[in-house]
């Protein structure tokens, strides 16, 4: 009954149990615990402690691991951590690996790396010692918090302490240095294992064409398919998906596609996030007749499409000045039952603003204020950004002057966008007041903050104090995007001198 998630039910039979005088020992106590966790319900979990002490049955560590499981599944963390600091202080019962596996997956999973990390060194220190799953979840934490080098020196010192790495292991240290970019270090992992005869997975695999597919490599990532394939191991959905994304984000719509119909011809599936992202890409393409055509396809194949597929379609049809389309699709949207959600609602602002329908999206602005959906900094960010890109500076400042009245507090990109507004309009001054007070305020400027600001010192030809920005921008780390470089020698063309006052922009081009 727990299995098919009759938890009701489960507590109705237990009742009736107790009711009928049926004996009752720790197995059955412990499902009872088990099933109030799995309703989120850890207090009722608690309680039925009472009837271990009513019938003189011992505590065991099963229905403590259980409690402990539930407390951390609703976040209770510091609950948990003081219910089992209380089992090992008092001696109610001994932890096991179960048990200590529990807390730090509990612990790693809400970002408490070092708490997980020193548990491992506590338990190395007792009479339960950790054992290759225990292992992992510390190296797992690790390379999740990028600590790569502690994960490999931990890596290093189960080895020689003769508890064996796991094709789990090796995947979330091939994971940490794809995310870093160590790809020597993942050669040498891959390597390692297949030698250890600990052969790669499809979550290996997923994970390396990911990373290499992230970096650009997407030719790699498919030479690593073939090799696995080579090996017997056969890709899932999820490996084919990554490498379709990686074509789409370079634009290579017709390998996205071939990628995706060699899955079908293998007999896999795609799903629905494996259609979004192709449909996301020939939307960028501005491809809306395959992205259309696919879209259809999905219905045919009896999947439905998600508020994500209606979304990415609607901006690709608002990009293409196609908002006539626009409308009746997500008036079809709309039909099928679908709510829109933040994002869908930031996507039609924008595109009404794209397209120079002002009204249009001020009414839906309007309407979404009445109703108090969606009241996040993101949308105000689209109103202010679209009006100040229609030329209703005024409009969008006292917006932004509101947004502290009504609980919302700018971000990076909320400042940016009042700041490249008062560019626009030629306010220098106020723009670098802004760019001032957005960091009193505690939100660090970005580098689109400083390239925006520059352009406006660069349009109206202030180069002292363009010269000012650009010297923080070098301190930061920051450099010049496209359309600044684009326009720096545009302006050079007539004032070569400013080639005098940029010094570290040769520099940046060097490097």
């Amino acid at each position: 009954m727990v299995n098919m998630k009759r938890y009701s039910s489960v507590l109705s039979l237990f009742r009736e149990m107790r009711k009928l005088g049926i004996p009752i020992n720790d197995f059955i106590l412990n499902i009872v615990i088990n099933n109030y966790c799995l309703m989120h319900c850890s207090d009722c979990g608690f309680s039925v402690l009472a009837i271990y002490l009513k019938k003189g049955i011992p505590f065991n560590v099963v229905a403590f691991s259980t409690l402990l499981r539930g407390l951390f599944a609703e976040s209770k963390i510091k609950d948990a951590v003081n219910l089992f600091k209380k089992l090992v202080r008092e001696n109610i019962c001994e932890p096991d690996e179960v048990m200590y596996s529990i807390v730090m997956n509990g612990l790693s999973k809400m970002g408490h790396t070092q708490k997980t990390f020193d548990l491992l060194r506590v338990m190395e220190q007792g009479s339960t010692k950790p054992n290759t799953y225990i292992y992992n979840i510390v190296i797992d934490a690790l390379c999740k918090d990028r600590m790569l080098d502690a994960a490999i020196g931990l890596f290093e010192e189960m080895k020689q302490k003769g508890i064996p790495p796991d094709v789990i292991t090796y995947n979330s240290l091939i994971d940490g240095c794809c995310k870093l970019g160590q790809w020597e270090e993942v050669r040498t992992l891959f390597f390692e294992m297949v030698n250890l005869n600990i052969y790669p997975d499809v979550q290996t695999l997923t994970i390396v064409t990911d990373g290499l597919c992230k970096e650009g490599k997407v030719e790699d990532a498919e030479e690593v398919v073939r090799h696995v394939i080579g090996k017997g191991v056969e890709p899932d959905v999820v490996t084919y998906s990554v490498i379709v994304d990686g074509y789409c984000l370079r634009g290579q719509m017709d390998r996205a596609r071939r990628i995706f119909d060699s899955m079908i011809d293998k007999s896999i599936e795609p799903n629905i996030f494996c259609y979004n992202i192709l449909i996301n890409g020939y939307c960028k393409k501005k491809k809306l007749d395959e992205a259309m055509h696919l879209f259809h396809d999905i219905s045919r194949n009896g999947l439905k499409p998600s508020i994500v597929t209606y979304s990415t379609i609607l901006k690709g049809l608002f990009d293409a000045g196609r908002t006539d389309f626009a409308e009746k699709f997500f008036a079809e949207m709309l039909s099928t039952g679908l709510k829109p959600n933040l994002c869908t609602n930031c996507i039609l602002l924008d595109g009404y603003f794209h397209n120079g329908l002002v009204e249009k999206a001020m009414l839906l602005f309007h309407e979404l204020e009445k109703k108090r959906e969606d009241i996040d900094i993101e949308l105000y960010t689209v109103i202010i950004d679209g009006l100040c890109k229609n030329g209703q500076f005024d409009k969008a400042h006292a917006i932004f002057e509101k947004l502290s009245l009504i609980g919302l507090f700018p971000n990076v990109i909320t400042y940016t966008t009042i700041i490249n507004g008062l560019c626009l309009k030629g306010l220098l001054d106020e723009a670098k007041d802004m760019l001032r007070k957005m960091e009193h305020n505690g939100c660090s400027p970005n580098n689109a903050s400083y390239n925006i600001i520059v352009q406006g010192f660069l349009k109206c030809s202030k180069f002292t104090e363009m010269e000012t920005f650009l010297k923080e921008m070098n301190e930061r780390g920051f450099s010049l995007d496209a359309s600044t470089v684009k326009l720096l020698i545009d302006v050079m063309a007539k004032h070569p001198s400013l080639l005098d006052i940029i010094p570290q922009f040769h520099l940046g081009n060097k490097k």
